[in-house]
């Protein structure tokens, strides 16, 4: 089957299909429906290449690997050795034969035979590879936080609407952990709460020790991994091993800390609850920002931001915070709402028996976040967290992080999409990329 066989296939599938195609994402299928998935024949799978594979990227592709509507064909890393380990993984898990790797993402995305990418690399990596597979004819799922900065968020948005293309952002809570966060947000949106009195989110404070190589000085690069194409786009740097993998999160060049690690989920419900997934905040500052002692990280080791709404709704995202409690608590008039991972409880109980009326909110309701991908892979429909929301959810958290950085309120627009009356704040809505790594025009 060439690839503009298959393409026609999965646009004509939604149709002409034996069986629901959503019986691929949910995680709660009857026995029968999984018999019917297991027959999906080779011919009609989405073909998947992995950009970034470790740590949340072996989780994704392990939560692939449960789906028989994807294939796993191609990975990419700029780390050999972790390229190699999952490699390991998907010929142990699949068994397949001819599995293409690469560490430049590039080569991946030149292939025909590649339907779509996943990218889970650190964040400063996000918006180029899903723009350019975007260019190639290619669906994304992308992990969270979507973007490095707001502008690289309109760019991808931009992308995916002018190549008509698929882009889930990696918010799995709105498809999991037991339906609890969507029921909540619908919860939220139909008024069982009264008025809103506010909002509370509670993320966990930066812990490096048990991550970081204690007094690590800057140095050579280890030859099995690519610094220099790790870099990107961000200023060049001596390497340390304290600034790469997982502890990249906690630097301005490539991320923004907890609150676009943890902030951008919990803050993504904030915004489906009150539906707010097309704008946001007209009022952001930070308190209490701390940092941490010995200096080896750049973000704050806590802090609290606030979130002003257009209609009064303040939302207060804070670590190491009185009152704050993990998760997210919205507070009514009639009652609070508490939701975290593990739980979905209420007081009083009785606010959890409340029933949306057949005119009311109704969200969209998907049982597993890769699933639901795949399905709107076929069905040509935007996924429950699209690179709309996705970019919407993580502005809030940059906003945040601009705030902090900044040391002033913001007035934004979000209408417009702009910092209001501060030009030095507007110019952090960007920032300038080392080359050859810039942003194609769309």
């Amino acid at each position: 089957m060439t690839r503009t066989d298959r393409r026609d296939f999965l646009k004509a599938a939604a149709v002409t299909a034996a069986f629901p195609f959503h019986a691929f994402a949910d995680d709660e299928k009857k026995p029968d429906a999984d018999k019917a998935v297991k027959k999906v024949p080779p011919s009609e799978r989405i073909r998947i290449g992995f950009i970034g594979v470790k740590n949340q990227g072996t989780s994704n592709l392990k939560n692939f690997f449960k789906l028989p509507a994807a294939e796993v064909v191609a990975l990419c890393d700029v780390d050999k050795n972790v390229l190699a380990a999952a490699a390991g993984l998907v010929e142990k898990e699949t068994r397949a034969n001819g599995l293409f790797t690469t560490g430049d993402y590039r080569r991946l995305l030149d292939r025909k035979d590649i339907d779509a990418v996943c990218v889970t690399t650190p964040d400063h990596w996000h918006a180029l590879p899903t723009v350019q597979a975007c260019m190639a004819g290619k669906d994304v799922y992308c992990e969270k936080p979507l973007s490095l900065t707001v502008a690289e968020g309109k760019a991808m948005v931009k992308a995916a609407r002018k190549y008509n293309r698929i882009v889930q952002t990696g918010s799995q809570q709105r498809s999991e952990y037991k339906g609890y966060f969507r029921i909540a947000a619908e919860l939220v949106r139909n008024g069982k709460l009264g008025k809103l009195k506010g909002i509370k989110v509670g993320i966990p404070r930066v812990n490096y020790k048990d991550k970081a190589v204690p007094g690590a000085k800057d140095g050579s690069p280890p030859p099995e991994l690519d610094y220099d194409f790790w870099l990107g786009q961000a200023p060049q740097r001596p390497y340390n091993v304290n600034r790469v993998h997982y502890l990249f999160r906690f630097f301005w060049d490539y991320s923004g800390g907890q609150l676009t690690n943890f902030g951008a989920h919990d803050l993504d419900i904030v915004q489906w609850a009150l539906g707010m997934d097309e704008s946001g905040p007209v009022k952001v500052e930070a308190v209490a920002v701390r940092y941490p002692e010995d200096h080896s990280f750049e973000v704050p080791a806590s802090c609290e931001t606030r979130y002003t709404y257009a209609d009064g709704t303040v939302v207060q995202c804070g670590q190491d915070r009185p009152g704050f409690k993990g998760g997210i608590t919205f507070e009514g008039e009639k009652g609070t709402l508490h939701v975290d991972r593990k739980t979905l409880t209420a007081d009083p109980p009785e606010i959890l028996k409340e029933e949306v009326s057949s005119s009311g909110v109704k969200l969209y309701v998907s049982h597993n976040h890769h699933g639901n991908f795949l399905d709107c892979v076929k069905s040509r429909k935007l996924p429950v967290a699209d690179v709309a929301t996705g970019h919407r959810s993580a502005t809030v958290c940059h906003l945040g992080n601009i705030a902090i950085r900044h040391g002033k309120p913001l007035q934004w627009d979000p209408a417009s999409e702009t910092i209001l009356g501060d030009a030095e704040a507007a110019a952090m809505l960007s920032r300038p990329r080392r080359s050859p790594w810039e942003l194609p025009a769309v």
